[in-house]
């Protein structure tokens, strides 16, 4: 597998030759480190451990500045990848170029947090009347059966937090590479804030 960290900068829109317009993310490919790798004589399987966006050197422990090579500063998210199919060696620097010649990409990130939701918003309930005197508008309803054994079973929908979550979008098409400016757009939107952080990998089902 092929993937990077990025950072979601946010979505725009891209004409082609024939004036057709196309929306797109675009998604900043900072600079990726190769901070580590397992091996299956060592650790039972092959990975790639790679880390991206400086972290500032007072935020920094020691225990965790020691999984860092001498000439890689410290940085805020890490990520091990299995089965990495690039071949680098620990403190090599990869960028935006590795997507080249790559047409789909899937995309994982956190999606936005909502808080607190009710039943029509997280679930999409369609709620009661909404005139006077219903007393049942935007209500949950009965969550249990009347008689034996009257209790509420597991996975029930209910109120609760919603968002906050990885998601991941699969097979987004790839429009542009930049490499001067270190982005990628792809077709679509990407789950998460602008600004947030997202890892981008080579389509599995493509």
């Amino acid at each position: 597998m092929l993937g990077l960290i990025g950072k979601k900068i946010g979505m725009t829109q891209v004409f082609d030759s024939n004036g057709v317009v196309t929306p797109v993310t675009v998604v900043k490919i900072e600079d990726n480190y190769v901070i580590g790798k397992r091996s299956i004589e060592k650790n039972g399987y092959e990975s790639c451990v790679i880390g991206a966006g400086l972290k500032k050197s007072n935020r920094v422990s020691k225990p965790y500045a020691g999984q860092f090579p001498q000439d890689v500063n410290p940085t805020s998210v890490l990520m091990e990848v299995r089965d990495f199919d690039l071949d680098c060696q620990v403190g090599d620097k990869l960028g935006v170029e590795v997507f080249e010649g790559i047409s789909f990409v899937d995309i994982k990130g956190k999606t936005k947090g909502k808080g607190f939701q009710g039943v029509m918003k997280r679930h999409g309930f369609g709620g009661g009347r909404a005139t006077h005197g219903s007393k049942f508008h935007r209500g949950l309803g009965g969550t249990a059966m009347a008689t034996t054994p009257g209790k509420t079973y597991k996975g029930r929908k209910m109120p609760g937090r919603m968002g906050g979550v990885e998601s991941t979008v699969q097979n987004l098409k790839v429009v542009k590479v930049d490499t001067e400016k270190g982005v990628i757009l792809v077709k679509g939107a990407v789950p998460g804030p602008n600004s947030g952080m997202v890892f981008v990998r080579e389509a599995i089902k493509k």
